[in-house]
């Protein structure tokens, strides 16, 4: 039977109800109700016109209109630290070449002291190139290079004292980083993605966030990275599994197949997406609820408490 601390919940601050009170509301009740952890997905600006395709979804369009309320997640993390007490806060996933490297890890080491301890970062190298031009800070032909020479600047900053780095895409002279994380050696990283470079880089970094990966996909890719880890001597068992999953309770959503989306549809096949999920082997599952207003929204959640998590 799972237990509650094997549920993240992601608190929207994209969409809709993307706003303050509806935000600080879902991540107080996920700390009342058990949950391990809250988290927040990355984007800083849509443009207005793009030609890019979401990788997530089986039409390439966004799931939701670009014109919707969008937080900050970094500010975001600090307030949502500021009011919860024990609940982890992670990205799912923050786009790591979207901000300074130094910045960005001195910011999250920050965040890591006032909440005590409680950040996860999941890694991401993006999608949405026009969204990288606006930025202006990484080159998105290199971004994942640029990635992995950005988390290991979070890990050298996270350690706090004196740290430097010399790479193709970033360099830095001797700084002091102090305090360096709680956490050490740093917090978790959990990389977002499904392609072999990404699971390469779960290898690297101890963890995977995997997102929209249906049943087809789900054992291929599973194997796959346990044939990485096997190469490069990582115990798999070592590694962290989590799994993003949006849920959709009602009428099915259909793929370009006609196939049922996973974690759509009733009560009874959520469950059944769930069950499988856990099954596979993942440890933890991250759910967003998307619904039609604030309090839909937070009615879902109630009966995800006292529905299905007991049926897992």
């Amino acid at each position: 039977m799972a237990r509650m601390d094997q549920f993240g919940l992601d608190v929207g601050i994209y969409g809709p109800l993307a706003k303050p009170d509806n935000v600080l509301g879902l991540a107080q009740f996920a700390e009342s109700a058990g949950f391990d952890s809250i988290w927040l997905a990355d984007h800083v600006v849509f443009p207005t016109q793009f030609e890019a395709k979401y990788p997530f979804s089986a039409d390439g369009a966004f799931p939701s209109p670009t014109s919707d309320p969008l937080l900050e997640p970094i500010a975001a993390m600090g307030v949502l630290a500021g009011a919860t007490k024990t609940i982890k806060i992670g990205t799912a996933v923050l786009i790591i070449p979207y901000r300074n490297p130094v910045l960005l890890a001195r910011m999250l080491i920050t965040i890591d002291q006032f909440s005590g301890g409680r950040v996860i970062l999941g890694a991401g190298v993006g999608w949405l190139k026009e969204e990288f031009e606006v930025l202006d800070t990484a080159d998105f032909a290199l971004r994942g290079k640029a990635t992995d020479e950005y988390l290991e600047i979070f890990k050298a900053l996270s350690a706090g004292g004196e740290a430097s780095f010399d790479g193709e895409t970033y360099s830095f002279s001797p700084v002091h980083s102090v305090p360096g994380s709680v956490q050490r050696p740093h917090p978790p990283i959990l990389i977002g993605g499904v392609s072999n470079p990404a699971l390469r880089r779960v290898v690297r970094h101890g963890g995977w966030l995997a997102l929209a990966l249906g049943p087809k996909q789900l054992p291929e890719r599973m194997a796959k990275l346990k044939e990485i880890a096997a190469a490069e001597g990582r115990r798999f068992e070592d590694l962290d599994l989590v799994y993003k999953i949006f849920l959709n309770p009602g009428e099915p959503k259909r793929g370009p197949f006609g196939e049922r989306d996973i974690g759509s549809g009733s009560e009874a096949q959520i469950t059944d997406d769930l069950k499988a999920i856990l099954d596979a082997g993942f440890q933890k599952i991250i759910i967003r609820y998307r619904g039609e207003s604030a309090a839909a929204q937070m009615e879902q959640m109630e009966r995800f408490v006292a529905d299905i998590a007991p049926k897992l």
